[in-house]
């Protein structure tokens, strides 16, 4: 990830919150042969034995379809990249203050991403699997009013699925997280982008212009 300092997500747990709001990640894995491959699954990142110091931040939890060709190549302890997306947008040089000052301006795109990175492991046990695929669910499953759970649904019923998917378990040992919200605009700069994206409607752009708006919370003193 190129990540320049004023772009950069320094905080673990502001990092830790993005990656579980979003709750699903790209797993791009690269073959033997060089090929590169990605599959969007759901994540849960389990943080309970992180160290930085020693390059340990958890573990990442994730499933795929059995049939799913890209994981033929993937053999255990190779290093995989999962990459947690959050809201995008464009930025039109017509929003920026500058513009009208003095014209140097050009079109950027504005988004929050995160990259978690490590060793894998995948998983076949049935119990294993099953316990991984419960963890998932009760994450995903943890804000509703009547959460559904795995035992909810006949055994011989999820003994069936389980036998379609795969487990993954990647043993995180990097994070990169970049937020590139207009930082290295001026605060006229970066209110006309707010602007604009508010104007335009895109949900993804509102989102956008509402992560812009806190951060700017945060760094305002008052």
């Amino acid at each position: 990830m190129y990540l320049p300092r004023h772009f950069e997500m320094g905080d673990l747990d502001e990092i830790a919150a993005f990656v579980d709001s979003t709750g699903a990640a790209d797993l791009v894995t690269v073959a033997a042969d060089g090929r590169p491959a990605s599959s969007l699954v759901p994540i849960l990142w389990e943080r309970h034995d992180v160290d930085p110091d020693t390059g340990r931040f958890g573990t990442l939890l994730a499933h795929v379809a059995r049939m799913n060709e890209q994981w033929y190549d993937v053999s255990e302890g190779q290093r995989v990249l999962a990459i947690v997306h959050g809201p995008q947008a464009y930025v039109s040089p017509s929003w920026y203050a500058a513009k009208a000052e003095h014209g140097r301006v050009v079109p950027t795109w504005n988004y929050s991403a995160v990259h978690l990175s490590g060793t894998v492991e995948l998983v076949d046990d049935a119990d294993e699997l099953r316990d991984l695929v419960g963890r998932l669910t009760d994450r995903h499953e943890l804000d509703r009013p009547a959460p559904w759970s795995v035992d909810d649904a006949p055994e011989a019923y999820v003994a069936g699925q389980l036998k379609a998917i795969r487990g993954v378990v990647i043993q995180v040992d990097a994070v990169e997280a970049k937020a590139k919200l207009s930082q290295n605009r001026s605060e006229a700069d970066r209110d006309g982008v707010v602007a604009g994206l508010l104007a335009d409607g895109d949900p993804d752009g509102v989102r956008v212009a509402d992560a812009m708006a806190r951060l700017r919370a945060t760094e305002d003193p008052a």
